[in-house]
């Protein structure tokens, strides 16, 4: 009876490994969040989408409500291009 118990314990969890639910249900979600699209445009849908990535990424989640209101990251400096113009213009007088 136990080894049974085993036996399907370790079939159900090398399905769900291969299926990998958590993960196929995090990117749809973050698809849903990113692109927006039907499931966002209502405050009913927004929330939904909003309480299942609290249940599958609680960390995450954490993470960003923490720091929704931090400033923007600093920016680089501007890349440097060569002006050329100088040099065509020496070579063809």
């Amino acid at each position: 009876m136990m080894a049974a118990l085993i036996a399907a314990a370790l079939v159900v969890g090398y399905v769900l490994g291969r299926l990998r639910p958590w993960d196929r249900l995090d990117t749809w979600l973050w698809r849903r969040l990113a692109f927006g699209g039907r499931w966002t445009r209502t405050r009913r849908g927004h929330l939904t989408v909003l309480v299942v990535h609290a249940l599958v990424r609680p960390a995450a989640t954490v993470y960003l409500w923490r720091h929704r209101n931090d400033p923007a990251p600093a920016r680089s400096a501007a890349v440097h291009v060569a002006d050329i113009t100088t040099e065509e213009t020496d070579r063809d007088q």
